[in-house]
């Protein structure tokens, strides 16, 4: 009976799936990555971490570099979070690895390591998947692999949806001033079911 009721615990643990621990106005969330979340293509402010921050009504820190491979961010997410100390790490990056057909098994490793980098320090993750090279513009599944292995909440089509819709784009790679706006609303809506901020 007692083996019963532990897996019936297990069950529902793993059924619920990743959570975050509540934030408020006093959080910091950190936005690391390339030029996505540096906001090329739109006007200053109008990137999706300024964004996020009047929705989430907290800090949002845009530590995003145009350009930047996973290998160079590898090397620069210590540091980063180190100084500023993050309550949230929201990670979108692998994008240029994926143009420069960098091999996704690296790439893997890189994200696979920024993430630990973070969760050893007691700082909370949630990943964004980017799209392969490919006219469907599908999610690499390499991100969907990383979220089940560490446990950390994932936006898998909330990106590759967005690049598909012209209208929301600057150019072939990046969003405008609605894309991002929209990522802004996607992320904060991901962010409010897995707990980290009230409904």
């Amino acid at each position: 009976m007692r083996s019963l009721v532990c897996l019936l615990l297990l069950a529902i643990t793993a059924c619920s799936g990743p959570s975050l621990p509540p934030f408020d106005s006093q959080a910091t969330v950190l936005a690391f990555g390339d030029s996505l979340t540096a906001g090329v293509g739109a006007a200053e402010g109008e990137d999706y971490p300024a964004q996020l921050a009047h929705l989430c009504g907290c800090q949002v820190i845009n530590a995003g570099i145009s350009g930047e491979t996973t290998a160079e961010g590898v090397a620069r997410l210590p540091e980063v979070l180190d100084e500023t100390q993050p309550d949230l790490l929201i990670l979108l990056e692998g994008g240029n690895d994926i143009l420069r057909n960098q091999p996704m098994v690296n790439t893997q490793q890189n994200l696979a390591s920024m993430i630990v980098a973070a969760q050893s320090r007691g700082i909370s993750v949630v990943l964004l998947s980017v799209p392969e090279k490919s006219l469907l513009l599908s999610a690499s599944p390499i991100y969907q692999t990383l979220a089940d292995e560490f446990n950390v909440p994932l936006l898998n089509d909330t990106l590759p949806s967005l690049l598909r819709k012209s209208s929301l784009k600057s150019d072939a790679v990046h969003l405008n001033a609605a894309g991002y706006q929209q990522l802004a609303l996607e992320i904060f809506s991901k962010l409010q079911q897995e707990g980290a901020f009230s409904s």
